[in-house]
């Protein structure tokens, strides 16, 4: 895979792009936001490690700008803190996963498969639950006739559910079919998605599409 590191410390990224071109990655290094931003447009990734603390621009503002590109690369952020609001943050930028620092590279190498072997060839569907509209071959989402933006990760996980309307879709099925079944993932990873589908597609409590089942998971539908 053809992988951009994004890191300002230069242990770290000497170590990261050590580490990825010794699985046979292509690994090119961007030091601060802008350089990320400007190698995104010359060259073509599967995947971006982009670290948060950035000088300039700061790793939320350039996964933010990516996504206003219309960039569809996986993005996996690293970050220090692992707090729900700040989790919750990185991905409403646009990022498709997390890693805490410190981390195994064990760890980050089985992320960074997961997020290259997303596919995008998938063939044309269209979902529809109580005036949700999923067009899976274009990942678009629409609510009510009005286009709302959702990150890869996002989308997978709302396409999920909407192709069991009404089910309760169990949290390891999630995992499994997000993330992979032989991976752990952060504990606050999937409530953090949800709660950003929730802002993104329930405008308040009256109008609840996805339904949280305690200990087990969760559905989607206005009567689920």
């Amino acid at each position: 895979m053809n992988i951009l590191v994004v890191e300002d410390d230069p242990h770290m990224a000497q170590l990261l792009v050590q580490g990825l071109r010794e699985e046979s990655h292509e690994v090119d290094i961007a030091r601060d936001g802008h350089a990320a931003l400007a190698l995104s447009d010359q060259n073509s990734f599967d995947v971006i490690l982009l670290d948060v603390m950035l000088p300039g621009l700061d790793g939320i503002e350039v996964a933010r700008r990516l996504r206003l590109r219309e960039k569809n690369v996986p993005v996996l952020m690293l970050t220090a803190r692992d707090a729900l609001s700040d989790v919750v943050k990185g991905l409403d930028s646009g990022a498709d996963d997390y890693l805490t620092k410190p981390f195994s590279f064990a760890e980050l190498l089985a992320r960074v498969r997961a997020l290259g072997r997303r596919s995008i060839s998938k063939p044309r569907n269209v979902l529809e639950v109580d005036g949700l509209v999923l067009d899976v071959s274009t990942f678009r989402a629409f609510l009510n006739g009005r286009e709302i933006f959702l990150s890869m990760t996002e989308f997978r996980l709302l396409e999920l559910l909407a192709r069991n309307p009404g089910c309760v879709v169990p949290r390891q099925t999630i995992q499994d079919a997000l993330w992979g079944h032989r991976r752990e993932i952060e504990e606050n990873t999937i409530d953090a998605f949800v709660h950003l589908l929730r802002k993104k597609i329930e405008s308040n409590p009256a109008s609840r599409l996805i339904h949280t089942h305690r200990g087990i998971g969760y559905s989607l539908g206005s009567h689920s």
